[in-house]
């Protein structure tokens, strides 16, 4: 599972995952500025998309995919056990990853968070 923040002060946008989710993504923490996030969407769908090759983490198919991982050469970040709550945060050229996939507890509350951050 992973928390969501922004932090309008430092213009950042901060992902946090919790529990055993930060062992099987071998990382637990990105952050990433507000000036290179484009968007964010409630896609439970994603999960059925190719992940690529992965470059560090776990990835067992209907269990969890978590780590980073590479496809058509963007890095893509992963952290969903439960397709239904993945929010895909998606990032500008320059930043670390391509997309940010990532499970939260409310989705919906999740996108409206990072929609409302993005600076205009």
């Amino acid at each position: 599972m992973a928390n969501v923040d922004v932090d309008r002060t430092r213009g950042m946008l901060t992902v946090q995952l919790t529990g055993l989710d930060r062992l099987w993504a071998l990382k637990s923490r990105v952050e990433v500025p507000l000036t290179q996030v484009r968007g964010a969407t409630h896609d439970p769908g994603i999960a059925h998309e190719h992940k690529g090759a992965k470059v560090g983490g776990t990835n067992m198919p209907g269990v969890i995919t978590a780590g980073r991982f590479r496809r058509h050469g963007d890095m893509i970040f992963w952290a969903v056990r439960k397709p239904a709550n993945a929010v895909v945060v998606e990032l500008t050229d320059g930043a670390p990853f391509r997309r940010l996939v990532v499970e939260t507890d409310d989705p919906r509350a999740t996108v409206a968070l990072v929609e409302g951050a993005i600076p205009n």
